[in-house]
């Protein structure tokens, strides 16, 4: 106790010295707080879009995964209605669920022959229902408006697109899509067709029934069966929606879960590429995963299948949190180094300064280790009080930052979300670096503290 009250009188009687030090920690704990607060707030951002769109974890065919973009039909898990009664009534998986629900994915060509042109799409059938409530999944506490699907008390032949389907298919104007450019095809050189040629084509061009107007928003989807035979259905399109990623822009169609299903499947027993599981936390993941795992394997042993987490599908989380991670971890060490040369020098000139005051204190009986401990505790106290501060204002700084309105735009959103800083709920990012922050000014004072320890009494004494 007399040590440390010795080492907090020394440093409040070097208060300007004290001072800067004090500022240098404060500065780098903050900076440590808001950036790790922003980077964990990114990453509970992401992983709260992706389980509302996809859930914590989806059952598939083993080889989906790998193979199935290519022939989704022929990936289809057969049975999925006793799989999901038999997860719900799961006495261990049926407490941690929200919804459990299937989809199917397909792929196919989109078409407005209309205007005579088509592109190739990707769709997804869901259950409109299930997918609204998986819309509202908020455990990280998010300022959010959940936003019910478009398809929601549509018919069966209901559909939505993405933009870029949209603008390719000349639906903006049907849609009301605004800012959606019309195309504009180059001029092609080259001598006039053959009047035969024009003429076969005039007499083959495809003549409108008279009793089943085509609908100015209405596309012709063309998928294969499951035997491989071309199916044709022909959707509604209620509305044309930005998916955040101008690649799947281009490409997506959704549609209800029994019209892709009658489509891929007509009369033969339907099936499902995925049965989709959200949970109410996603700390029960592993645990969920590892009895779905266990339940599939009684309930479906004759199907491969497989349990996917949203990590795994969706590789773009890990690549966006292992960037953010390793920024954070560069700031971590850079500010580490800074205190670390910051809190040395302050002791190395304390040493300096206070020569004649080691010298009497070896003489009155103070041992070579207690003039090192006095040294190591004053850069403790350093640490301690500079990181302790450094929290208080990044609290102060977050809960600021937090209601000032800010937004941004993360990858794969088309809506600004709130900018916020997760600081506050998060003890253990906290905790730990204030436990760094003094044992690195701890650490560094270790060496001025050593080098004070070997000044030979008499020699210190000189310097009165």
């Amino acid at each position: 106790m007399n040590t440390l009250q010795l080492a907090a009188r020394n440093l409040a009687r070097n208060r300007r010295r004290s001072i800067t030090t004090l500022f240098a920690m404060i500065v780098g704990a903050i900076a440590i707080l808001l950036f790790g607060g922003y980077a964990r707030n990114i990453d509970l951002g992401l992983q709260t879009g992706f389980v509302q769109r996809s859930g914590h974890l989806q059952v598939q065919h083993k080889d989906y995964f790998l193979f199935g973009t290519g022939n989704p039909a022929a990936y289809g898990i057969a049975g999925y209605s006793r799989l999901i009664a038999a997860i719900k009534a799961d006495p261990q998986l049926a407490p941690l669920v929200t919804v459990v629900t299937p989809t199917l994915s397909l792929g196919g060509i989109a078409g407005n022959y209309a205007a005579g042109v088509s592109r190739t799409v990707i769709g997804n059938g869901v259950v409109i229902d299930d997918q609204n409530v998986m819309r509202r999944w908020n455990d990280y506490g998010f300022v959010l408006t959940p936003k019910m699907l478009k398809l929601t008390g549509t018919p069966e032949q209901a559909a939505v697109i993405g933009l870029g389907v949209a603008r390719v298919l000349q639906l903006c104007g049907p849609l009301k899509v605004a800012h959606c450019p019309s195309p504009q095809p180059a001029k092609q050189d080259g001598a006039d067709a053959p009047a035969d040629i024009t003429a076969l084509a005039a007499d083959t061009a495809e003549v409108p029934d008279a009793g089943s107007p085509r609908a100015a928003n209405q596309v012709e989807l063309l998928a294969a069966n499951a035997h491989g035979a071309p199916n044709v259905a022909r959707l509604d399109v209620v509305a044309a929606e930005a998916q955040g990623v101008k690649e799947l822009d281009d490409l997506y169609v959704q549609l209800h879960f029994g019209a892709a299903q009658r489509l891929i499947y007509g009369a033969d027993a339907p099936k499902a590429t995925a049965i989709v599981v959200q949970l109410r936390h996603s700390a029960d993941l592993p645990a969920a995963q590892q009895r779905l795992a266990a339940l599939l394997a009684q309930v479906a042993p004759d199907q491969p299948l497989a349990v996917l987490d949203f990590a795994t599908l969706n590789p773009s989380y890990g690549q966006i949190v292992g960037m953010f991670g390793a920024i954070f971890g560069f700031i971590a060490l850079l500010i580490g180094v800074i205190v670390l040369f910051t809190v040395g020098n302050t002791m190395s000139m304390a040493v300096v300064e206070r020569t004649t005051e080691i010298g009497t204190l070896r003489a009155i009986g103070l041992r070579r280790g207690g003039v090192r401990r006095l040294f190591v505790l004053e850069g403790m106290l350093l640490g301690l009080v500079g990181s302790g501060l450094g929290v208080l204002v990044a609290l102060a700084l977050a809960w600021l930052i937090n209601h000032a309105g800010l937004t941004w735009l993360p990858p794969g959103n088309v809506e600004p979300v709130p900018l916020t800083v997760r600081v506050w709920g998060e003890p253990r990012m906290i905790v730990l670096t204030a436990i760094g922050l003094s044992l690195i000014a701890a650490v560094s004072a270790w060496w001025p503290a050593r080098r004070a320890a070997k000044l030979e009494v008499v020699e210190a004494l000189r310097h009165v």
